[in-house]
């Protein structure tokens, strides 16, 4: 069993990790706002439970169990954050903190029954996959809507990084899981892109919003 420090170092460890399956101390200590000697004491500690590889100088990678173990957290949150949307009417702007503390509960049988009451959710509030009880996590292959051309018709199926304001900035636009939105052209100096989407005719994006927008052909 892990502590909830543990978990979140998991966590960080499972989604900052590159092509390699490979973090750095310094990626991991930004990341979770501590310092680097703090970081290096959780890591030996992870190391000596066997749920990371670890040397000296080197980036860290996650054991298989470690991996297993970093993926149920992150089921635990996915499905709490569902829950809270679905059955408890929070904005999807609204459930990460929430769901940030009621992550660490250990009880499977809670989350069992969490995920009953919500028919087996494939994914969260955000579009992001929730894996399975073995710790499997889909890959969905979604591609972000900057890499899609003037005429394409999309959906916009998840999101990238989905900070709270981020988060406000699309309610703010209208826009949401399953807006079906058209590319009406793309501006080559700086890749913002026109669209438009439900009663908006020609919506400006930056590159910024665009490369967050995960979205899949209609």
């Amino acid at each position: 069993m892990a502590s909830p420090t543990e978990e979140n170092y998991l966590k960080a460890l499972f989604n900052l990790k590159d092509e390699e399956g490979k973090v750095s101390i310094s990626e991991l200590s930004s990341t979770l706002e501590v310092s680097m000697p703090t970081a290096n004491s959780m890591v030996k500690n992870l190391l000596k439970k066997g749920l990371i590889i670890y040397e000296k100088y080197k980036p860290i990678e996650l054991t298989e169990e470690g991996k297993k173990m970093a993926a149920l957290v992150i089921r635990k949150h996915r499905l709490t954050e569902m829950y809270l949307a679905e059955k408890m009417g929070f904005g999807w702007e609204e459930v990460h903190d929430i769901a940030e503390q009621i992550e660490h509960i250990n009880s499977p049988i809670f989350f069992e029954r969490m995920d009953k009451l919500l028919n087996h959710p494939k994914i969260d509030p955000h579009g992001s996959p929730i894996p399975n009880a073995q710790g499997i996590i889909a890959d969905l292959k979604h591609k972000p809507l900057n890499e899609h051309k003037p005429g394409d018709a999309v959906k916009l199926a998840a999101l990238a990084h989905s900070s709270t304001e981020f988060l406000d900035f699309l309610n703010s636009r209208n826009l949401k899981l399953g807006t079906e939105i058209n590319v009406i052209s793309v501006e080559p100096f700086d890749g913002s892109m026109v669209v438009s989407y439900n009663d908006r005719k020609s919506e400006g994006l930056s590159a910024k919003v665009c490369e967050r927008l995960l979205v899949e052909f209609l």
